[in-house]
């Protein structure tokens, strides 16, 4: 998947095109799927509807106290484009991370995700 940001794109094609004959296609799947991440977080910072009331009554109370102590302490701006928090946006506008990715990638690249997933201990939902 392709990086929105037209310079972006340019920065990448330019990074493998430097890179061994080896190395491209394995850093070409990372940027592919670090770029579908990027979109599916990107997609949580329009919606507006009943952010506030996620953030504040939803969010921050299902987080431990430590943490919901310190992102309650940082405020909902600086917040507002945190994974952990446009994940929860996404997730509850129905917008599953798997199903999206799945979608958004090829199954090669999606069985890696996976893969890459699951040794890191991230859910995938």
């Amino acid at each position: 998947m392709e990086h929105p940001n037209s310079k972006c794109r340019i920065v990448q094609a330019e990074y493998l095109s430097r890179l061994p004959e080896e190395e491209r296609e394995n850093k070409a799947r990372d940027i592919r799927i670090g770029n579908a991440s990027y979109i599916y977080h990107q997609q949580a910072v329009p919606i507006q509807e009943n952010r506030l009331i996620m953030y504040y009554k939803e969010w921050l109370e299902g987080l431990p106290p430590n943490i919901s102590r310190h992102m309650r302490m940082l405020g909902f701006e600086a917040c507002k484009t945190m994974i952990p928090f446009t994940r929860y946006v996404n997730e509850r506008n129905d917008i599953g991370m798997r199903d999206w990715m799945q979608e958004h990638l090829s199954p090669g690249d999606f069985n890696y995700w996976q893969e890459l997933s699951k040794k890191a201990g991230s859910p995938t939902f």
